[in-house]
């Protein structure tokens, strides 16, 4: 049985949603605020977490940073917020994906499930050319020198090197990344990244020769 940390100071909302998880088969525990939701994530053993944004006594952002810090859980932020800069943020912590209130309950329970499949079927080390990515350390080098990256620079890398050789298309990355809709994410913030990720993994950005643009079609990561 799956174990889902739910934090939502909405009490009405949380006793609802843990009705409906529990209904399908989930153990729900359920923190109202920032600081219990630290606390209680710190003492048990979760496979998801759901996580409201705003919370009575701080944020969401705050909630999914200390979580990420220790571990590669899935967390799926639940919000009333749709605007860009909110969910950008919200990758940026490192969280999985992103469900706008109100959402559909069998739409969540398809996005927790596709979360912690993707977790469970993390790779080994993968390399490409000079590059090295060790997704159970969430550790990445360079000529064996350890280089850091934000946590959407390294989840854009993890998707181009499990994918090697294969075209990807702008759509496909947005669904691998986020598995939420394109509109999340413009045009501008994906070259904006793509560019990040470039400067601090190619010996000459200008020309890579690790992730390739196909023009027009997406990119790709060479296929050594």
């Amino acid at each position: 049985m799956s174990k889902i940390l739910l934090v939502e100071d909405d009490i009405q909302l949380a006793k609802n949603l843990t009705l409906f998880l529990t209904s399908e088969g989930y153990s729900v525990v359920h923190a109202a605020g920032q600081k219990e939701g630290i606390e209680a994530f710190r003492n048990g053993t979760f496979d998801c977490v759901l996580l409201d944004l705003s919370l009575g006594d701080g944020n969401g952002f705050t909630v999914c940073s200390a979580i990420k810090g220790i571990s590669d859980v899935p967390v799926i932020f639940l919000t009333a917020s749709a605007d860009e800069a909110c969910t950008v943020a919200g990758f940026e912590v490192g969280a999985d994906d992103y469900i706008s209130k109100p959402f559909r309950p069998r739409e969540l329970v398809a996005r927790m499930k596709n979360a912690m499949r993707r977790g469970s079927r993390a790779p080994s080390v993968l390399t490409c050319r000079n590059v090295t990515i060790d997704p159970a350390r969430g550790i990445v080098t360079k000529n064996g020198n350890e280089i850091f990256l934000s946590a959407l620079e390294y989840r854009l890398l993890l998707v181009f090197l499990s994918n090697k050789g294969k075209l990807l298309s702008r759509d496909r990355l947005a669904e691998e990344l986020w598995s939420v809709s394109g509109e999340y994410v413009s045009d501008n913030t994906m070259n904006v990244y793509m560019k990040r990720l470039r400067e601090k993994i190619e010996d000459d950005p200008q020309s890579p020769s690790i992730l390739l643009t196909v023009r027009g079609m997406g990119y790709k990561a060479v296929d050594e």
